[in-house]
């Protein structure tokens, strides 16, 4: 769970959300319940998170960047993650592809 104090959705996110079926209440549940499972801190201008919840059975990914003065959250990406990539708790890829 990250707290910001705001949600900025990039054109880039609007775009995939649309194409991926994926909703406002999804990338909002991930953002507000989900698990940060791994951290970019070195991402330039903000520092970034791949965040996972599972939205009524479905697994969703969120890339997340965070604003650390405002604390205003930067939505990057949204995506359901593909289990033949991902290890079965989507948490981590699979080494041996």
């Amino acid at each position: 769970m990250l707290n910001c104090s705001g949600l900025l959705f990039s054109d880039h996110v609007l775009k995939a959300m649309i194409t991926r079926l994926i909703s406002v209440y999804e990338v909002e549940e991930v953002i507000h319940h989900g698990e940060v499972i791994k951290s970019y801190p070195t991402d330039r201008p903000y520092p970034s998170y791949l965040m996972l919840k599972f939205v009524d059975g479905r697994p969703l990914h969120i890339v997340v960047g965070k604003n650390p003065e405002t604390s205003e959250c930067i939505i990057i990406t949204c995506y359901e993650p593909d289990p033949q990539i991902w290890l079965p708790d989507f948490k981590e890829k699979n080494e041996f592809l």
